[in-house]
């Protein structure tokens, strides 16, 4: 199990690429959100072809905004078979449907749906809301050779998805965590809100400027982290 991030930025830190990796799960490439900078991304580090699968944090620009691209390249220009689309309820589908029903006219063409539940060592949390107030909203954990990788989404408030884990059994776990260094900035997680939870587990800072990390932050930013850079 391997993660490899392809952006590490939120919605406005351009520099930094728009947040989402590529998780090698059990002999399967994931893409893990698909916002407006992924698609050029993937092709410019020729990584388009690896994507087997896909899944989706919640349908905000800065996750999503190239996903029409990238099922229209695979389609058209390299005529490959339909990537899979995992979904984790039946709403969230309906919701990505009717997304990309305005792009691409016909879904089902460029995608296959498929329920998270069907791809072993996948779980999704529920964080409705969590983010933006009645948007629709998931965290993943991914398990493979006793080992657990954590990545967050979008959260305000990490206690929804760290109670999850104190449910979970004990395993060697990774956070990869959204952080932002502004408390007046509700939609991501304050780094100081983050510290009670970094007993017993490794934890990566993602979605952020990482020009603008003070000083008293020990939470390792993943965009300084070389080895987690696809």
């Amino acid at each position: 199990m391997q993660i490899k991030f392809l952006g590490t930025g939120g919605a406005f830190d351009i520099d930094y690429l728009n947040s989402a990796a590529l998780v090698s799960l059990r002999g399967k490439c994931i893409l893990l959100d698909c916002g407006f900078t992924v698609y050029p991304t993937l092709v410019h580090k020729n990584l388009l072809h690896r994507v087997d699968y896909i899944l989706l944090t919640h349908l905000h620009n800065d996750h999503c905004g190239s996903l029409a691209n990238l099922l229209l390249h695979k389609h058209v220009v390299d005529k490959a078979p339909k990537p899979v689309l995992l979904y984790p309820n039946d709403q969230f589908r309906a919701q990505v449907y009717e997304f990309l029903k305005i792009q691409v006219k016909n879904p089902d063409k460029y995608v296959e749906f498929v329920p998270l539940e069907h791809f072993e060592g996948i779980k999704a949390v529920d964080t409705y809301g969590v983010h933006s107030e009645g948007l629709q909203s998931f965290a993943y954990i991914f398990e493979e050779d006793d080992r657990r990788i954590v990545y967050s989404g979008d959260l305000g408030k990490p206690d929804v998805l760290f109670d999850r884990l104190s449910r979970m059994p004990s395993l060697p776990t990774c956070v990869y965590h959204d952080i932002t260094f502004n408390p007046e900035n509700t939609g991501h997680t304050f780094y100081k809100k983050l510290l009670p939870y970094m007993n017993g587990v490794e934890m990566f800072g993602y979605h952020c400027d990482p020009t603008q990390n003070p000083e008293d932050n020990p939470i390792r930013l993943v965009f300084y982290q070389k080895d987690l850079l696809a």
